[in-house]
């Protein structure tokens, strides 16, 4: 018998592998990404096409197809014309309403001839050349750019700085030209600082020291150190209605100053004029004058307080109440012209805003003229000559009461008074023939600066700051000003809209664009003008 000996049977192969589901889901998401990205890419080289096609026929105007160039120009004229003007205006009535109710005359604010009358409240004039700078300004940029896209059939940089630079011309309705110098010195600042921030956040440039937290109170104490030293010494540098306003803000008399300044340039001081100061004023003591002290002592400065401690508690409060009325209007009156749809939203939040801020910058101007009286005040109990440098260094000490401000306020202070500042000194070295004075310079300057503000307003309107942006669009009121979407986008535009949207964001972008958006909130809710 044949005994057959089977091979033993191997087990059956294993089925292959299959991948785990999560591999396979990534790998299709990675190619869906892949292709997303790859049609992306084609679609915004399509636009690029499309956009080249386009500018080389004639690039369209920013207002409405069914509105002409002309009309579009005289519209937005007359709207920034009535605004400044109402702005103007407002300021000064409330402003006169302050003045009534301070000598308890509540009657009268019921009463319109005592209120608006032309022999209390004469700003019609000045409201009218402030609407004309700003009118005349808004509707001639708009007419201007768009004759530069129909005649050069492009659109580049260049119109916005030519339209921006010949609509500056509008500073030639007001005719004080030191009021014409001032602004374009501020704008000078302006197009500086929109040229740096452009410049840093491209990696070309930046100042040592730029990321110090208070570089904004650096200015701002250097720019108050050259006014405060303009306002003894030199006072005719300074525009006449700059210095009757730090005259009335100060406890300092005006023949008690020109003694001191002429006390330090070693010449005579008025006697004359000096004792017949002190004779009127009630509660003074007799104080013995000299032709030529060494220095002005403090019963002169404070004849009515034997104690400067006093002194100064006393100018903090009197400051106060001289200063809040008009702060409050300043804060007031241009939120409410310029966002009337908010005030009629939330009256209530809007008057406790302008009230808080009044409060605030009230309190840092009292507390600017406090030190600066201070300052003087100690360098008589210890010094025995004066010095014209102590004002000087009085006036940059004085500025750190900024820091009682809103940071996002300090920057836009500095850049406030740094004009005045610069101001005082182009009048010093003009004076001393180290600088040549040309007629109607600060025309060609006003000019020159609105050309670039308005090429970093439509090209690069990062760099500028967000208080001067927000108002320039205000004016503006046009698309340029206002962007929003176009009703003629594509349907590559909005499907790349769409792809943008659904996109997934990782949580450091989020974080950042967030904290972003806080900085922004913060910065233009700036209330005032």
């Amino acid at each position: 018998m044949r005994f057959i000996s089977k091979k033993p049977s191997l087990p059956p192969p294993p089925p292959p592998q299959q991948p785990p589901p999560e591999t396979t889901d990534g790998a299709a998401e990675r190619r869906l990404r892949e292709a997303e990205e790859r049609l992306r890419e084609a679609i915004e080289d399509l636009q690029r096409r499309q956009r080249s096609r386009t500018l080389r026929l004639q690039p369209p105007c920013d207002h409405p197809a069914d509105e002409s160039c002309l009309a579009h120009a005289i519209g937005n004229l007359c709207q920034s014309f009535l605004l400044s003007y109402g702005v103007r205006v407002g300021i000064g009535i409330l402003l006169r309403a302050f003045k009534l109710a301070r000598r308890q005359s509540y009657s009268s604010l019921l009463d319109l001839k005592q209120l608006v009358s032309e022999k209390d409240l004469i700003v019609r004039e000045e409201a009218c050349r402030v609407g004309l700078l700003f009118g005349g300004f808004t509707g001639s940029y708009h007419a201007l750019r768009c004759f530069l896209r129909k005649f050069r059939k492009k659109e580049t940089p260049f119109n916005a700085i030519l339209a921006g630079s010949v609509a500056g011309l509008s500073i030639l309705a007001l005719d004080d030209s030191s009021r014409r110098r001032t602004l374009a010195l501020y704008l000078l600042a302006r197009v500086a600082q929109c040229a740096y921030n452009s410049a840093k956040s491209k990696n070309k440039f930046h100042l040592w020291g730029s990321h110090w937290g208070h570089g904004d109170s650096l200015l701002f104490a250097l720019a108050c150190a050259q006014v405060m030293y303009a306002f003894v010494m030199r006072p005719e540098s300074l525009p006449r209605s700059y210095q009757d306003f730090i005259q009335k803000t100060g406890p300092v008399a005006a023949p008690v100053y020109k003694a001191v300044k002429d006390n330090c340039r070693g010449g005579p001081i008025d006697v004359v004029a000096l004792s017949a100061y002190l004779s009127n004023l009630k509660g003074s003591s007799s104080v013995k004058l000299e032709e030529f002290p060494s220095i002005i002592p403090c019963s002169v400065i404070h004849p009515q307080s034997n104690s400067c401690l006093a002194h100064s508690t006393n100018v903090l409060s009197s400051t106060f109440r001289k200063t809040f009325p008009l702060y409050f209007s300043l804060t007031f009156v241009p939120f409410v012209v310029l966002h009337l749809q908010k005030f009629m939203e939330s009256p209530s939040r809007t008057c406790w805003l302008a009230l808080k801020g009044a409060v605030r910058s009230t309190t840092f101007l009292s507390a600017f003229v406090g030190i600066f009286q201070v300052v003087i005040c100690l360098h008589r109990k210890v010094a025995l000559k004066d010095h014209k440098l102590l004002y000087w260094v009085s006036g940059g000490i004085s500025a750190l009461s900024v820091l009682l401000e809103k940071k996002s306020r300090r920057s836009e202070l500095a850049l406030y008074v740094l004009p005045r500042a610069g101001e005082s000194l182009w009048y010093i070295l003009v004076n001393r023939h180290l600088l040549p004075d040309i007629k109607n310079a600060e025309v060609a300057l006003f000019s020159m600066c609105m050309g670039g503000i308005m090429y970093y307003l439509e090209y690069e309107p990062d760099t500028m700051a967000p208080f001067l942006r927000g108002l320039i669009r205000r004016f503006l009121a046009s698309r340029i000003s206002n962007p929003g979407p176009s009703s003629s986008r594509s349907a590559s535009y909005l499907y790349l809209q769409n792809f943008d949207m659904k996109k997934p964001k990782s949580q450091d972008s989020q974080d950042t664009e967030a904290s972003a958006s806080e900085t922004t909130y913060n910065l233009e809710s700036i209330p005032g003008l």
